[in-house]
Order: structure tokens, then C-alpha cells, then sequence
């Protein structure tokens, strides 16, 4: 809805160069009998950094995240540069039922980030930010369940659910 997808931004800026680097992302599969990590949204800064602090204790990393704000794509790059081999991007949706199903399949715990997070958004397309968000995180739930085994979920939702805090008292200190 006037925002350009990612085929479109990244025709934009690279052309057919740039699609076939950033889809060369998806092709590692796992290589290991060691069960991976999956987290979604795992693009985005918190998920990067997520990623790579699991990449750096020597676990396998599924990044599921479908690089629509413009940039992450940069996180997965700098992670694929730092760990290759154990980090195994999936761009795809949340809304792609199949696709969570094959990167859950042999997850050995999930870290939900994803979601539609522009609160502007949410207001003006109430219905694709419910289908991102609510939809999307019931997939994964589902995805996870056929899985047939009990794997841990950690749901990370915003921090819009407590309000404008106006009335908690804030203490700054120079590094934060």
C-alpha cells in the first residue's frame, strides 16, 4: 500500500544482481544434526544481535524474516559474513504457512520478534497489521504444534502494551 516489497526496493537498488545476492541467502540448508534456533524477525536489530549472540556460543541459527523494512537485509549480510555456515536465512512471511512449517520442522526452540510494528500502519491497514501480526504469530503457533514436539516459544511483544509511562520517573546517565 505505496510502500515498495522487496523485490521492488531491491530491483530498485542493485537490479537482478541485487535479487540473486540477497535470495543466495536462503540457499545454506542445515548441514548438522544440531537443532537450530529459529527466530523471526531475526533481521531486524534486536533479532541480528539475538542471532549472532547464539551464533557466537556455536549453536545454528534460522533467521525467518521477510526483509520488508528496507535495510535489515544489511543485518543478514553481516551475520552471514560472521558465522556462514550456522546461520541459515529464510526470507519468507509469517503469513507463508508452508515455509514455517519446513523452518520449524527441526527447531530446537522459537523467538518470536516478527510483526508489523508502525503503530501508523496498524491505522491505516488495521486489517494487514492484524494478518501480519495476529495471523502470523498463529501460523507460527501452529507450525510449531506439528511439529509434534514441545518446543519453547518466546513471544516478544511491544512495548506499546504499557502506555505512554508519562507517569514513571526516568534517571539518565551518560551511557544510557
Amino acid at each position: 500500500r505505496n510502500r515498495p516489497k522487496l523485490l521492488a526496493r531491491m530491483l530498485a537498488s542493485g537490479g537482478v544482481e541485487r535479487v540473486r545476492e540477497v535470495t543466495r541467502l536462503a540457499a545454506p540448508a542445515l548441514k548438522t544434526a544440531a537443532r537450530p534456533v529459529i527466530i523471526t524477525g531475526g533481521s531486524g536489530f534486536i533479532g541480528s544481535n539475538l542471532a549472532d549472540s547464539f551464533l557466537n556460543e556455536g549453536r545454528e541459527v534460522i533467521v525467518y524474516d521477510n526483509l520488508a523494512r528496507p535495510g535489515v537485509e544489511q543485518n543478514m549480510h553481516w551475520l552471514a559474513d560472521r558465522h556462514g555456515a550456522r546461520l541459515h536465512p529464510v526470507p519468507a512471511d509469517l503469513r507463508d504457512v508452508s515455509s514455517l512449517r519446513a523452518a520449524t520442522q527441526d527447531a530446537a526452540a522459537v523467538v518470536h520478534l516478527a510483526a508489523q510494528t508502525a503503530v501508523t500502519t496498524s491505522l491505516t491497514d488495521p486489517v494487514e497489521d492484524f494478518e501480519i501480526n495476529a495471523r502470523g504469530t498463529l501460523n507460527l503457533l501452529e507450525a510449531v504444534r506439528a511439529t509434534g514436539r514441545r518446543l519453547p516459544v518466546l513471544f516478544a511483544s511491544t512495548n506499546k502494551v504499557y502506555g505512554a509511562l508519562d507517569d514513571i520517573e526516568m534517571a539518565e546517565h551518560v551511557d544510557r
